[in-house]
């Protein structure tokens, strides 16, 4: 079941539910807006010119309220808001249409688990032909709040727990817990 604007209010001051910082206007009638924060995460160029999965991945990350997202770039961004689920909540994150109509594709694979605390990395592409200037502050999307018929067994405890920032893969973890077992 998606939660309305009244269930999300009331969920916000029992503090089931946190998102800081948020003004009351971010509220909507069943979602709440995202906006971008200061935080940008490109990866770093490596000699071989290969990503190379079982190994970490360099990031060049830098803070800034402006970021000029060029023609048929990618880079890594957080939201301004911190969230905190709990165990009988999930997430879809979705990007705003107005934004999509000028080329800006906006992911962060869609998902947040029920138990996940931190900022949402969002993954920003650029398919126009044209720049795109990125401020920090901007909705860029909107979290729609769905409630599980029982609380997650295993409640979301994983490799972004308490990201904050715009923070890289850490898919070869994967790789280094299959070498573990």
């Amino acid at each position: 079941m998606i939660l309305s604007d009244q269930t999300i209010r009331r969920m916000l001051e029992e503090k089931s539910l946190v998102i800081e910082p948020l003004e009351a206007r971010q509220i909507q009638p069943a979602s709440v807006d995202i906006r971008l924060g200061n935080t940008f995460s490109v990866v770093e160029d490596s000699s071989a010119g290969i990503i190379d999965l079982e190994r970490e991945i360099r990031y060049k990350t830098i803070e800034t309220n402006k970021y000029l997202l060029l023609p048929g770039q990618f880079v890594l961004a957080t939201t301004m808001e911190y969230i905190a689920l709990p165990e009988d909540l999930t997430a879809f994150v979705e990007g705003r249409s107005s934004l999509g109509r000028m080329g800006l594709f906006i992911q962060n694979a869609g998902w947040v688990d029920p138990g996940f605390r931190g900022e949402i990395t969002l993954e920003l592409y650029n398919a126009n032909r044209c720049a795109i200037e990125l401020t920090a502050g901007r909705r860029v999307g909107q979290l729609v709040f769905a409630r599980m018929d029982a609380p997650a067994l295993r409640p979301y405890d994983g490799k972004y727990q308490g990201q904050r920032g715009a923070t890289g893969s850490r898919v070869y973890l994967d790789a280094e817990e299959g070498r573990k077992e």
